[in-house]
């Protein structure tokens, strides 16, 4: 499954606001400072469809604040 996430950094926050089933607006508390934010967001993305971290792979936009997420082996 992939889906579409634009990234707001540097928020209170911690959320994921979904628009539709492959688009998303993730608010992280992370600054975009050595990938720390992807790290943050790999690992809310983790919790919220309950898959290993190594289920999830960023492939494009990783230094971009919108990215395309892919999510392997989602029941």
């Amino acid at each position: 499954m992939k889906i579409v996430i634009k990234v707001k950094s540097n928020q209170k926050i911690q959320s994921l606001e979904f628009k539709s089933e492959t688009e998303c607006i993730a608010k992280l508390k992370s600054l975009p400072v050595k990938g720390k934010a992807n790290q943050e967001l790999v690992g809310l993305l983790s919790k919220h469809y309950g898959v290993t971290k190594k289920e999830i792979q960023i492939i494009s936009g990783h230094f971009s604040n919108i990215k395309t997420v892919e999510i392997l082996n989602l029941n």
